[in-house]
């Protein structure tokens, strides 16, 4: 039987992450409160944004943004960053 969390993104019981995706109280967090569903997705987004704004992703500016965002992401905040171009595939 998979492991279900009620889903801070989809509001709705999900099956869960198999593991906390890092270290600390965040990554315990979304170990708790995000859907194995929802968490791919926002790889797949945050994959887009890293390509379309030529992010470093070891600059602390990049991390601060991309943290941000996955914010916005999982509270489905409207001000969330798409690329350009971006439409939301049916």
């Amino acid at each position: 039987m998979t492991r279900q969390v009620l889903c801070r993104k989809y509001k709705q019981e999900l099956e869960g992450l198999d593991f906390a995706p890092f270290p600390g109280p965040k990554g315990q967090e979304f170990f708790e409160t995000i859907s194995k569903q929802a968490w791919q997705e926002w790889l797949k987004h945050q994959t887009t944004l890293i390509n379309e704004k030529r992010l470093n992703v070891f600059e602390p500016d990049a991390k601060k943004f991309l943290e941000e965002q996955r914010e916005k992401f999982f509270n489905n905040d409207e001000s969330v960053e798409k690329a350009e171009g971006w439409t939301e595939q049916k």
